[in-house]
């Protein structure tokens, strides 16, 4: 990150203005995943699907280690998705004491679906926007995705690496 860009009175100007997109971003969200599904997934459960659509197969043992949650909140949580029809467990190749978890078809198409709705969502509001306007956000959120990227990448080096 350069330094002339990390303080300044336009920091916190941003970070206000982040704050407030991210909770509108949540109400749209949720109008899409509570459209999306008879039984939505909450938050925790919809990372767990982002990470089993990233990196399947995975055990619970490592997802709980990328979630950062204990075995038994990570059992639950895989249980209700289970029961949804979102995930499918399997013996793992590599242990017999361990399963491997997936993405069903069930839980692909519901992602899909979400992103589907959350798309049409955005570009609902972003075709409002003047072209400029959606130039520099276009601009603003690449620089925003490197910032977070370049973020999650010292925390990694620092050990206390969280994904997704």
């Amino acid at each position: 990150m350069h330094s002339e860009t990390s303080s300044g009175p336009g920091r916190d100007a941003a970070a206000h203005a982040a704050r407030e997109v991210i909770e509108l971003l949540e109400v749209l969200w949720n109008r899409g995943r509570d459209m999306t599904s008879p039984a939505p997934v909450s938050s925790s459960q919809l990372r767990v699907l982002y990470i089993l659509e990233r990196d399947q197969p995975i055990n619970l043992r490592t997802l709980g280690e990328v979630l950062g949650s204990a075995p038994s909140s990570v059992s639950r949580m895989c249980d209700r998705l289970d029961a949804l029809g979102f995930i499918e467990r399997s013996p793992s190749s590599a242990s017999r004491r361990e399963l491997e978890l997936r993405l069903s078809s069930r839980g692909d198409s519901y992602l899909k679906d979400l992103r589907e709705r959350r798309e049409a969502a955005l570009l609902d509001v972003i075709s409002a926007m003047p072209p400029a306007e959606r130039a520099a956000l276009a601009t603003g959120l690449s620089g925003f995705r490197l910032a977070v990227a370049d973020s999650a990448q010292r925390a990694g080096a620092g050990g206390a690496a969280e994904s997704a």
